[in-house]
């Protein structure tokens, strides 16, 4: 059904840090509340963790492949100082080794770090920063229960920039509560003032379990309805575009040379290892997700850390590559499919062609004119969604696709 399915070894970690001072109210992620005041309980905490993340990382096989990319992600790893995070990358170091030229990224949340201590994260290694900003409104900060302030945005930036940090992105979340058209295009501008090298622009999405999820429905006051999200999600790709982004991922845009290395390993269904409660890994052909509290966590740990996961399936992976690879701006290459695979994928797209959601380029790019024909022709190199309106309905395209070839 599909060619080359992964189980090369991964050159990719994610590293899970839970801890934050607060849940914000759309926040499922499996996170430690630990306050603003920190104190002894929360240091023994973090020591706790990261004896545990270096004990998982130390199970795992090493490999003569040295990691490309490591991501640590949250919770707010700015929690974490620059020693405790150094040994978490010694640990990688030792049991994989680090390509020289590594991409090594964290979150970094506004109001919880000054001047050294970003300095002290340049020296442990770090060298990609994702700024959690949300949003730049003040009182959307407040509804959204950020930790942060504005003020706290700005400062933030300036350390960043006084520190000389080339590679760092900006995080803006839309569809928020009370949230309009006219707040959304201020935080776009004054985003693009502050030229990030990044951004990643996300959608607010409604979990059951979260102080959002059991508050708002989909589409009713105070949320913003559909076709407002819509138009938001059309306004961020004209203002970003316009401002020099390309927007080479549904919800990230990029100056050129430096999308996010480390997601486009999740996105081109590679593997990866995941390290810490909750993770996700994909090695060997298998998905698997740790236990998703701290207690679970050690407890398998101690128990030997077994891996019991079914190798996924080729039609899983089929799926997977086509959810994943259209999420890009480049799309899907077609020699990545069977040749009797390929026609059964384009009856499920050709009618999303017909409806310019979908489009087919050559090998140098250019974009072929089908016309009529319900076929795909012999020198279709790529599939890849519209921008904006295929990413704006991929969605729709999915179910399909899964509907059909599930």
């Amino acid at each position: 059904m599909i060619i080359n399915s992964q189980t090369i070894i991964p050159t990719a970690v994610y590293i899970h840090i839970p801890f934050c001072r607060r849940r914000c109210y759309y926040c499922d992620f499996p996170i430690s509340v630990v306050g603003d005041k920190g104190g002894k309980s929360t240091s023994f905490m973090v020591e706790e963790y990261i004896a545990a993340l270096i004990e998982d990382i130390k199970k795992t096989a090493s490999s003569q492949q040295p990691v490309k990319t490591i991501f640590f992600g949250g919770g707010t790893p700015s929690l974490l100082s620059p020693s405790e995070l150094s040994q978490i990358i010694q640990a990688i170091y030792s049991q994989f080794g680090i390509a020289t030229d590594g991409e090594i990224s964290m979150e970094i949340d506004p109001g919880t770090f000054n001047r050294d201590r970003l300095q002290g994260y340049l020296d442990a290694g770090l060298n990609r920063f994702s700024l959690g900003v949300q949003t730049f409104d003040r009182e959307l900060l407040k509804v959204c229960g950020r930790s942060h302030t504005l003020d706290d945005v700005f400062d933030a930036v300036n350390i960043v920039k006084q520190l000389n940090v080339d590679n760092f992105s900006l995080d803006l979340i839309s569809g928020l509560p009370h949230q309009t058209l006219e707040h959304c295009q201020t935080s776009l501008e004054k985003a693009i003032a502050i030229a990030p090298k990044h951004l990643s622009c996300y959608d607010l999405v409604l979990e059951p379990v979260t102080a959002f999820g059991k508050q708002y429905q989909p589409g009713k006051t105070p949320l913003p309805d559909d076709d407002d999200t819509a138009e938001m999600y059309r306004l961020t790709q004209q203002i970003l575009t316009a401002g020099g982004y390309q927007h080479y991922e549904v919800s990230n845009y990029a100056q050129l040379g430096y999308e996010c290395r480390h997601n486009r390993v999740y996105w081109e269904n590679k593997s990866y290892y995941g390290f810490g409660m909750g993770a996700a890994s994909y090695v060997d052909g298998r998905r698997f997700t740790r236990p998703r509290t701290r207690r679970e966590y050690y407890g398998w740990l101690e128990t030997g850390a077994v891996i019991d996961a079914p190798e996924v399936t080729s039609t899983d992976y089929l799926l997977e590559t086509l959810m994943l690879g259209l999420r890009l701006a480049e799309g899907v290459a077609t020699a990545k499919f069977e040749p009797d695979t390929l026609p059964k994928i384009w009856s499920c797209l050709q009618p999303y062609h017909s409806q310019g959601w979908i489009e087919i380029v050559d090998s140098s790019g250019k974009l072929l004119d089908l016309g009529d024909r319900t076929e795909l022709p012999t020198n279709a190199s790529r599939i890849r969604l519209n921008d904006p309106e295929g990413f704006l309905f991929s969605n729709t395209i999915l179910a399909t696709l899964f509907e059909k070839l599930g």
